[in-house]
């Protein structure tokens, strides 16, 4: 059985909710009404970016298909006039979408938003999952997914806005008042988070490659998949065969609740240990690392947890 997010009554609700619109796949209308212009590297983080702006910015989002490796993308020269265009560039950083560090190499000194440095450079003081301080180190070198952090996406927004105050003035209260009702949106994500933990910590899980490691430690599950096998499927290398068959056995002995999945890294071995997870009858929520067509990051997270969460009530 695989149970995707995003599950479409809550994306609505929080559409609805909050007035956050979707971030369609590509924006490239050129600069009109003198409005600034965004550049983000993925669709995640365009996402984000329109939460913030609604239309009062252009964005171009460089990666856009719900298909696409950021990891292995390789820029055109398109996109490197797009980014010498832009006011701001958004991007995840810590070597996940290398590409737009060569375009920023070509295209100059340029206000920046990187979410890795952000992740390092604001340490939160609030509450995690489970009640105690959010004090453990969001990205650390270890792992550059940190749009599975909800503090830093939380963060990397507030970043966004001041940024964009600064190069536009007379709407920086606008910028402050969109990064408000999104972080109202990632708070409502942070308290399912809080459910999941409450209900499920604990509860072992499986995952094919890190992509939702902040997510996962949020919610107080204990991922005992072999290291050997997903940082195997990070390198795109094969892993190795003592832990192919440890991560099979996890599964075929149902030592674990969950296979988290990531459709976007599969590979021949990941394919086999998800079918061993569906012949076992073990869930498996798929966990992508760019948006589905027709969400916005906030529907696309919560539908994810929804996953999650159904999943460990089997």
């Amino acid at each position: 059985m695989i149970i995707r997010g995003p599950w479409p009554a809550t994306a609505v609700l929080l559409a609805v909710l909050l007035g956050v619109v979707g971030c369609s796949p590509m924006d490239q209308a050129a600069t009109a009404g003198g409005r600034l212009t965004v550049v983000a590297s993925t669709d995640v983080w365009a996402s984000v970016v329109r939460a913030v702006t609604r239309d009062a910015v252009a964005i171009t989002t460089i990666i856009h298909d719900p298909a696409g490796d950021p990891h292995s993308y390789e820029s055109t020269p398109a996109d490197a006039a797009e980014v010498a265009r832009a006011d701001l560039v958004v991007f995840n950083g810590g070597g996940y979408d290398e590409f737009m560090t060569q375009l920023l190499a070509q295209a100059g000194a340029k206000p920046t938003v990187e979410a890795v440095t952000v992740a390092k450079a604001e340490p939160h003081a609030g509450e995690q999952a489970g009640g105690e301080p959010d004090t453990h180190p969001h990205q650390g070198g270890a792992n550059e997914h940190v749009w599975y952090d909800l503090p830093v996406v939380h963060d990397v927004a507030e970043r966004v806005a001041g940024e964009l105050g600064k190069l536009a003035p007379a709407q920086a209260e606008q910028f402050t008042a969109g990064a408000e009702r999104f972080s109202a949106g990632i708070d409502a994500l942070q308290a399912t988070v809080r459910t999941v933990a409450g209900q499920h910590a604990g509860a072992k899980v499986a995952m094919t490659e890190p992509v939702a490691f902040y997510l996962v430690e949020a919610a107080r599950l204990d991922d005992v998949t072999p290291p050997e096998f997903v940082e195997a499927v990070e390198e795109e290398t094969d892993p190795p065969a003592a832990a192919v068959a440890a991560t099979r056995d996890l599964l075929t002995r149902r030592q674990v609740r969950v296979l988290i999945y990531n459709p976007q890294t599969e590979t021949p071995v990941t394919s086999q240990v998800r079918s061993a997870a569906q012949d076992a009858g073990v869930p498996v929520v798929e966990m992508t690392e760019t948006l589905p067509a027709g969400f916005d990051y906030l529907g696309w997270m919560s539908g994810q947890l929804d996953a999650l969460s159904a999943a460990l009530r089997r």
